[in-house]
């Protein structure tokens, strides 16, 4: 069995400028711990592959297309490949998200 604390896992240097650690990485899927702290935000970006967004700690708001909504923890978001989306924080504690992609993605994101 493998099992990895987010605490441990190296930071992922990514454009956002956000906490991001990569905790899974297989030819069938990825996932990321996400971390903004109050104030941060993502950059609007498209990815390749469908994702699925859990909120595990905080509020934030997520955007996906057209779409803006407040959400907190326990939250399950769908993301559908080839639309863009991004996190802000606008809260005053940290939101804490875990991001999965599936397929793995081949292709690089594309920032909008």
């Amino acid at each position: 069995m493998k099992t990895i604390n987010v605490s441990s896992a190296p930071l992922n240097p990514n454009p956002h400028s956000v906490d991001a650690r990569k905790l899974y990485d297989t030819q069938h899927a990825q996932a990321m711990h996400l971390e903004l702290k109050p104030g941060q935000a993502l950059l609007k970006h498209i990815t390749p592959v469908d994702v699925f967004f859990y909120v595990l700690e905080g509020k934030g708001i997520v955007e996906v297309g057209d779409e803006k909504q407040e959400v907190g923890p326990d939250t399950l978001i769908e993301s559908p490949s080839g639309i863009a989306h991004c996190w802000y924080n606008q809260s005053d504690g940290v939101l804490r998200v875990l991001v999965v992609k599936t397929p793995r993605p081949t292709e690089a994101t594309k920032m909008v």
